[in-house]
Protein backbone atom coordinates (compact mmCIF):
# COMPACT_ATOMS: atom_id res chain seq x y z
CA UNK A 1 0.00 0.00 0.00
CA UNK A 2 1.24 3.27 -1.03
CA UNK A 3 1.48 6.60 1.16
CA UNK A 4 2.11 9.20 -0.86
CA UNK A 5 2.62 10.79 -4.08
CA UNK A 6 5.79 11.70 -5.66
CA UNK A 7 5.94 14.99 -3.75
CA UNK A 8 6.19 13.13 -0.64
CA UNK A 9 8.88 10.95 -1.31
CA UNK A 10 11.93 10.99 1.06
CA UNK A 11 14.18 13.51 0.62
CA UNK A 12 17.42 12.33 -1.03
CA UNK A 13 19.25 13.95 2.19
CA UNK A 14 19.40 10.72 3.81
CA UNK A 15 17.84 9.45 7.47
CA UNK A 16 17.07 11.60 9.85
CA UNK A 17 17.39 10.63 14.10
CA UNK A 18 20.32 9.91 14.69
CA UNK A 19 22.52 12.01 12.26
CA UNK A 20 24.77 14.68 14.25
CA UNK A 21 25.13 16.82 11.07
CA UNK A 22 23.36 20.27 10.91
CA UNK A 23 19.60 19.85 8.64
CA UNK A 24 19.19 22.47 5.89
CA UNK A 25 17.62 25.54 6.44
CA UNK A 26 14.01 24.58 5.14
CA UNK A 27 12.08 26.32 1.92
CA UNK A 28 9.08 27.12 1.57
CA UNK A 29 8.37 23.92 -0.60
CA UNK A 30 10.23 22.02 2.11
CA UNK A 31 7.97 23.22 4.66
CA UNK A 32 4.85 23.03 2.76
CA UNK A 33 6.13 18.68 1.94
CA UNK A 34 5.97 18.78 5.66
CA UNK A 35 2.65 20.14 6.05
CA UNK A 36 1.19 17.40 3.68
CA UNK A 37 3.64 14.54 5.36
CA UNK A 38 1.94 15.16 8.74
CA UNK A 39 -1.37 14.70 7.43
CA UNK A 40 -0.07 11.15 6.28
CA UNK A 41 1.40 10.70 10.23
CA UNK A 42 -1.93 11.85 11.79
CA UNK A 43 -3.67 9.05 9.89
CA UNK A 44 -1.14 6.98 12.17
CA UNK A 45 -1.36 8.71 15.52
CA UNK A 46 -5.24 8.76 15.25
CA UNK A 47 -5.50 5.05 15.11
CA UNK A 48 -6.84 3.00 18.23
CA UNK A 49 -3.23 1.32 18.17
CA UNK A 50 -1.89 5.24 19.40
CA UNK A 51 -4.97 6.40 20.78
CA UNK A 52 -5.69 3.54 23.13
CA UNK A 53 -2.88 4.62 25.27
CA UNK A 54 -2.91 8.61 24.45
CA UNK A 55 -5.80 9.54 25.80
CA UNK A 56 -6.55 12.36 28.51
CA UNK A 57 -8.94 10.24 30.80
CA UNK A 58 -7.84 7.90 33.59
CA UNK A 59 -8.55 4.70 31.69
CA UNK A 60 -6.46 3.17 28.79
CA UNK A 61 -9.03 2.16 26.30
CA UNK A 62 -8.78 -1.61 24.06
CA UNK A 63 -9.48 -3.14 21.10
CA UNK A 64 -10.07 -1.50 17.51
CA UNK A 65 -13.22 -0.02 19.26
CA UNK A 66 -11.96 2.12 21.74
CA UNK A 67 -13.90 0.89 24.68
CA UNK A 68 -12.77 1.37 28.16
CA UNK A 69 -10.10 -1.65 29.53
CA UNK A 70 -12.09 -4.36 30.76
CA UNK A 71 -10.32 -5.42 34.60
CA UNK A 72 -11.44 -1.29 35.82
CA UNK A 73 -7.53 -0.41 34.78
CA UNK A 74 -7.10 3.17 35.74
CA UNK A 75 -3.61 5.11 34.62
CA UNK A 76 -2.43 5.22 37.88
CA UNK A 77 -0.14 8.35 39.47
CA UNK A 78 2.90 7.49 36.88
CA UNK A 79 0.20 6.17 33.98
CA UNK A 80 1.68 2.54 34.69
CA UNK A 81 -1.43 1.37 36.12
CA UNK A 82 -2.95 1.37 39.66
CA UNK A 83 -0.94 -0.20 43.20
CA UNK A 84 -0.94 -3.38 43.03
CA UNK A 85 -2.38 -3.96 39.46
CA UNK A 86 0.55 -2.38 37.14
CA UNK A 87 -0.23 -2.69 33.55
CA UNK A 88 3.29 -4.68 33.58
CA UNK A 89 1.60 -7.28 35.38
CA UNK A 90 -0.51 -8.79 32.62
CA UNK A 91 1.29 -6.68 29.47
CA UNK A 92 4.57 -8.25 29.26
CA UNK A 93 7.98 -7.99 27.08
CA UNK A 94 5.84 -9.18 24.09
CA UNK A 95 2.13 -10.09 22.58
CA UNK A 96 0.75 -13.48 24.76
CA UNK A 97 0.97 -16.58 22.97
CA UNK A 98 -2.46 -16.47 21.49
CA UNK A 99 -2.18 -12.80 20.64
CA UNK A 100 -4.81 -11.40 22.63
CA UNK A 101 -2.82 -9.77 25.78
CA UNK A 102 -0.57 -6.82 23.88
CA UNK A 103 2.98 -6.37 24.96
CA UNK A 104 6.35 -4.57 24.79
CA UNK A 105 8.96 -3.18 26.68
CA UNK A 106 7.63 -0.83 29.69
CA UNK A 107 4.21 -0.98 28.54
CA UNK A 108 1.90 1.61 30.30
CA UNK A 109 -0.15 4.95 28.70
CA UNK A 110 1.54 8.45 27.47
CA UNK A 111 1.59 11.30 30.43
CA UNK A 112 -1.83 13.12 30.34
CA UNK A 113 -0.19 15.55 28.45
CA UNK A 114 0.21 13.44 25.24
CA UNK A 115 -3.73 12.64 25.04
CA UNK A 116 -4.86 13.19 21.86
CA UNK A 117 -8.26 11.98 21.81
CA UNK A 118 -9.50 15.48 22.46
CA UNK A 119 -7.84 17.18 19.30
CA UNK A 120 -9.99 17.59 16.64
CA UNK A 121 -7.89 18.85 13.41
CA UNK A 122 -4.61 17.78 12.06
CA UNK A 123 -3.36 21.51 13.10
CA UNK A 124 -4.31 20.77 16.55
CA UNK A 125 -2.52 17.34 17.01
CA UNK A 126 1.01 18.24 15.34
CA UNK A 127 0.93 21.56 17.40
CA UNK A 128 0.41 19.35 20.87
CA UNK A 129 2.91 16.88 18.70
CA UNK A 130 5.96 19.19 18.43
CA UNK A 131 5.00 21.10 22.04
CA UNK A 132 7.56 20.49 24.47
CA UNK A 133 5.56 21.06 27.06
CA UNK A 134 3.61 18.60 26.20
CA UNK A 135 5.52 15.91 24.42
CA UNK A 136 8.42 14.60 27.05
CA UNK A 137 10.21 17.71 25.98
CA UNK A 138 11.21 16.56 22.58
CA UNK A 139 12.27 18.47 19.63
CA UNK A 140 12.12 17.40 16.17
CA UNK A 141 15.11 14.71 16.35
CA UNK A 142 14.13 13.54 19.34
CA UNK A 143 10.59 12.70 18.31
CA UNK A 144 12.08 11.01 14.88
CA UNK A 145 14.12 9.35 17.44
CA UNK A 146 10.83 8.12 19.85
CA UNK A 147 8.73 7.21 17.03
CA UNK A 148 11.37 5.26 14.85
CA UNK A 149 12.97 3.56 17.97
CA UNK A 150 10.23 3.32 21.41
CA UNK A 151 9.18 -0.14 21.74
CA UNK A 152 5.54 0.91 22.40
CA UNK A 153 5.37 2.22 19.18
CA UNK A 154 6.90 -0.60 17.54
CA UNK A 155 3.89 -2.43 19.19
CA UNK A 156 1.59 -0.43 16.89
CA UNK A 157 2.65 -3.01 13.96
CA UNK A 158 3.06 -6.36 16.02
CA UNK A 159 -0.54 -6.10 17.52
CA UNK A 160 -1.56 -9.48 17.86
CA UNK A 161 -5.34 -10.08 17.26
CA UNK A 162 -5.74 -5.90 16.14
CA UNK A 163 -5.35 -3.89 13.36
CA UNK A 164 -2.27 -2.60 12.65
CA UNK A 165 -2.26 1.30 11.64
CA UNK A 166 -2.73 1.37 7.52
CA UNK A 167 0.47 2.94 6.89
CA UNK A 168 3.39 0.44 7.50
CA UNK A 169 6.10 0.48 9.53
CA UNK A 170 8.72 1.28 7.51
CA UNK A 171 6.85 4.00 5.61
CA UNK A 172 5.68 5.64 8.37
CA UNK A 173 9.31 6.01 9.94
CA UNK A 174 10.00 7.25 6.06
CA UNK A 175 7.09 10.17 6.18
CA UNK A 176 8.33 11.02 10.21
CA UNK A 177 11.59 11.33 8.93
CA UNK A 178 11.18 13.88 5.79
CA UNK A 179 8.72 15.80 8.10
CA UNK A 180 10.90 16.50 10.68
CA UNK A 181 14.03 17.37 8.00
CA UNK A 182 11.54 19.60 6.40
CA UNK A 183 11.01 21.43 8.89
CA UNK A 184 8.58 19.68 11.57
CA UNK A 185 5.96 22.24 9.94
CA UNK A 186 1.65 21.61 11.07
CA UNK A 187 -1.09 21.86 9.07
CA UNK A 188 -3.04 24.52 8.05
CA UNK A 189 -6.70 24.13 8.98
Amino acid sequence: MGWCAPALAPAADGPVGGDAEPWPVPTARDRERSRQAFQRIALVLRHPRCMNCHTGAEFPRQGDTRQRHQQLVVRGDFNQGAPGMPCVGCHLGTNSPDGRVPGAARWQMAPRSMGWEQLKTDRALCEAFVDKSKNGKRDARAIVEHINHDPLVQWAWMPGERQPPAIGREEFHALVRLWARTGAECPRD
